[in-house]
């Protein structure tokens, strides 16, 4: 009998078996790490998967979310808002358009260009979700639900 074979054998299905389950981690690592926006005008953040559960909140067209689990059937992910908040929402209020929301302490400025010398255009305050247009270096070009776009320095945003 070749015991060297054998042993060879051994350690290559060990190391098939360590792939394939580092594959499948992986592949669930990331999913539920995917960052996915909401594609209704309003949506309902619930406290468990189901549309029985108890609304907890409410958010608007292109707010993000952390995609942190499913529940067993997929149709329901437990989600994570800017503020850490975490709920229930239908896999089918959600679509993958990059969003973001923004995050100043007060408000920031949106403006015309890429820079901090382009005239502003409007003001964003905390919590205002836009569908980003265009990443161009530190800056994303952003549009509101009401259509108004311009330029948001990527530390205002989440």
């Amino acid at each position: 009998m070749n015991f060297g074979v054998q042993k060879n054998c051994w350690k290559w299905g060990l190391v098939i078996l360590i792939v394939m389950f580092s594959g499948v981690f992986f592949s669930i690592s990331d999913a539920q790490a995917a960052r996915m926006s909401v594609n209704r005008d309003v949506a309902n953040i619930r406290s468990g998967p189901g549309a029985s559960y108890e609304v907890l909140w409410q958010v608007e067209k292109y707010a993000p979310l952390e995609v942190v689990d499913k529940d067993k059937t997929g149709t329901w992910y437990y989600i994570k808002d800017y503020e850490g908040t975490m709920g229930w929402i239908q896999m089918d209020l959600l679509s993958d358009v990059d969003a973001v929301v923004a995050i100043p302490k007060t408000e920031c400025n949106v403006r015309a260009t890429p820079t901090t010398n382009g005239d502003i255009i409007f003001k964003a305050v905390k919590g205002v979700p836009f569908k980003v247009l265009e990443r161009k270096g530190e800056w994303l070009h952003i549009q509101h639900t009401d259509g108004d776009e311009g330029w948001i320095h990527k530390s205002m945003v989440w």
